[in-house]
């Protein structure tokens, strides 16, 4: 037996969960917060602190050293690091950062992003480079920011780096190699899922010179030890870690329910969309994650139980005392625009207002159905494509509501599995520690990971339900056809594998 961990510093805090390498079974437990600061004093270029995307990662490693406090890593043998997506660490030649990180959806960026498209011929040009059309969480449009908004810092940077890559890097006594993994590099913007490799091209296209990029290793490949000997795996993005923690494979997607959603599944190669409504991820293992973003999620379920001064609990109960199909209302839930069908600019529409129907627990209802039916369209996106979906994993607080529950297999056309609470980043990454330990020891082989057990999780099936469930959502389909006609399918794109 041996011990490993695996540390998610995620947006606010740091999770470390330190596991059995034979079992993945939980021995300890660590957490806290990242604490709050000033980012201004990161570099010497003055960059901004009045943004919340302005961040100093010293926060990271002091809470990370907060969550290890103790014995919590007494043993341990080997640790995997996953962290935030959308990141982007900006070095000198001396490995100094010129400027605070910039992470998460930085609106700032959003100008820069719509000028790198038309700079490379646009959005279909962008999907056949790296699989995904610049948005302003990709690093790629944070260094176009960077060179317009802050040009002395921009000329000084010399290497790239994102979130994990640089607490790997730090862990190690910040080494001459610099690595990171293909799922962490997939999400910059400037790496091809497709071909493997990075497009320096992209880079010099947003930041105007040649940089130095991470080596980019094999799932269960080590990064190098700690100088107490302490085995660091690759590490991987939060996403592709739950993905792993959570034992997803080929025929399994991912509902993530948040204020927006996302809906991810295992594929065998990367997919290429124009229309960019597919971003090609990869993931951990050595496989794909094709990923599809709607706008509107929980948002449409807060926005509703408001209108109805609820709760979401409450929204849940009143919705289980209406029928399937709302008595004819339809939500389109478009609230706050939408990416998927893409309609930016466009606003929700509810439809079938008739006397008996104007009652809260159908308005209820039709909130959940909308929701359901406009993540039903994203899976749609992804099984036009050729992926498999058998099973649907749903993810987040809300998939806990008994609507949700109740309503989703049916609209969704899969099982449904809600996976029990639990730090999946860090159990994926500590999986990873697992596998690039077994794999130095020659018990492991580098292209098979550890077999632990699946998520322990609750199953609901779709049932005699399906029929009902299948024509709510084409009721759905018919109104967002009449509504917005065509959309759907131009936003589904005619790519091709790649």
């Amino acid at each position: 037996m041996g011990i490993v961990a695996g540390l998610d510093s995620s947006s606010e805090s740091t999770r470390i969960v330190v596991c059995d390498t034979d079992t993945g079974a939980v021995l300890r437990q660590g957490y806290a917060p990242h604490p709050a600061g000033p980012a201004a004093s990161v570099g010497s270029a003055g960059g901004s602190a009045a943004s919340p995307h302005d961040v100093d990662p010293q926060a990271w490693l002091l809470s990370l050293g907060e969550a290890a406090e103790g014995k919590l890593l007494e043993g341990v043998q080997a640790i995997g690091v996953s962290a935030q997506g959308h990141g982007l660490l900006a070095l000198d030649a001396g490995g100094v950062l010129v400027r605070p990180a910039l992470v998460g959806n930085d609106k700032r960026a959003q100008s820069a992003a719509a000028d790198l498209i038309e700079s490379l011929g646009g959005r279909a040009a962008w999907a056949q480079a790296v699989g995904s059309v610049p948005t302003a969480t990709q690093a790629v449009a944070k260094l176009r920011w960077l060179a317009r908004t802050e040009p002395d810092a921009a000329r000084r940077v010399t290497d790239l780096m994102q979130p994990h890559d640089w607490l790997v890097w730090q862990l190690l006594g910040r080494p001459a190699r610099r690595t990171t993994d293909r799922g962490t590099a997939s999400g910059t913007g400037y790496w091809s899922a497709a071909t493997g490799s990075w497009r320096p091209d992209l880079v010099e296209l947003a930041l105007g010179h040649q940089v130095r990029l991470p080596e980019v290793i094999g799932p269960a490949e080590a990064a190098g030890h700690t100088p107490e000997g302490l085995l660091i795996s690759a590490g991987t993005g939060e996403t592709m870690a739950a993905a792993f923690g959570l034992g997803v494979g080929i025929g399994d997607a991912v509902i993530s329910l948040g204020a927006s959603g996302s809906v991810f599944s295992v594929h065998h190669e990367a997919l290429v969309d124009p229309t960019g409504t597919i971003t090609s991820y990869a993931d951990a293992t050595g496989m794909h994650l094709p990923v599809v973003h709607t706008l509107n999620a929980v948002r449409a379920l807060r926005g509703t139980a408001e209108l109805l001064s609820v709760d979401l609990e409450g929204l849940s109960a009143l919705a289980l005392k209406s029928t399937p199909g709302s008595y004819g209302l339809v939500l389109l839930p478009y609230l706050e625009g939408e990416r998927t069908p893409h309609l930016p600019h466009t606003a929700g529409t509810l439809t079938g207002l008739r006397r008996e129907s104007m009652k809260p627990e159908h308005l209820a209802r039709a909130a959940f159905e909308g929701m359901l039916c406009g993540l039903a369209d994203a899976l749609d996106v992804l099984r036009g494509r050729g992926v498999a979906v058998r099973r649907v994993f749903l993810l987040g607080p809300a998939a806990d509501l008994p609507a949700v529950r109740a309503i989703a297999p049916a609209l969704l056309g899969a099982q449904v599995v809600v996976p029990q609470p639990a730090d999946y980043a860090a159990l994926g990454a500590a999986r990873q520690a697992a596998w690039a330990l077994g794999a130095a020891h020659g018990t492991l082989s580098p292209h098979q990971p550890p077999p632990w057990p699946a998520a322990a999780s609750q199953v609901f099936e779709p049932g005699e339900e399906l029929a009902v469930g299948q024509a709510v959502r084409q009721q759905y389909i018919a109104v967002r056809e009449q509504t917005h006609p065509g959309a759907f399918e131009a936003g589904m794109g005619a790519g091709q594998t790649g």
